[in-house]
């Protein structure tokens, strides 16, 4: 089995909050990835050798001095009454579509799977978790990792 239920993530209340409220459809497109699953894109997407954020190096192409293209703030961002992604990020994304698949990969056993749209819509949810995770797009080069300090990362993938 590929996914589990989202229901028996920790911080599932984090998704059930009204604000920032999550719309029925773009929940039930949220979905928690297998410990396994979830250890496979881990290993393709983010690193072979590490299993979470604060351990990675600059072996791992996330650390790399070639994949950091900007640095900006989403914590304004969130903080505010706006719902959208800074404009900057927006711009580094902009080659995916709406049903782009993505990962919010928060270490090697706790990556969510959902559309890029859905995303766009419920990103201030995903960021009551903004210890280092980072977001890619399946088959795309782009990402973003996000940090507590309320600073975000735009990466290319090598």
């Amino acid at each position: 089995m590929s996914y589990r239920p989202l229901e028996e993530f920790s911080k599932y209340w984090i998704f059930k909050r009204d604000d920032p409220k999550i719309d029925t459809d773009d929940l039930a497109a949220i979905r928690l990835l297998s410990e396994a699953k979830a250890a496979n894109i881990w290993r393709d997407y983010i690193s072979d050798g590490q299993i979470h954020p604060d351990h990675l190096t600059e072996q791992d192409w996330v650390k790399s001095d070639t994949a950091l293209q900007a640095k900006l703030d989403w914590e304004k961002r969130w903080d505010s009454d706006r719902l959208e992604l800074p404009e900057e990020s927006l711009e580094h994304f902009s080659a995916w579509g709406e049903d782009t698949l993505v990962y919010f990969c928060c270490h090697n056993e706790l990556v969510f799977e959902l559309p890029w749209g859905v995303f766009k819509r419920s990103w201030k949810a995903f960021l009551f978790m903004d210890n280092g995770p980072i977001l890619v797009g399946r088959k795309k080069k782009q990402a973003a990792q996000f940090y507590s300090n309320g600073w975000m990362h735009l990466l290319l993938r090598n």
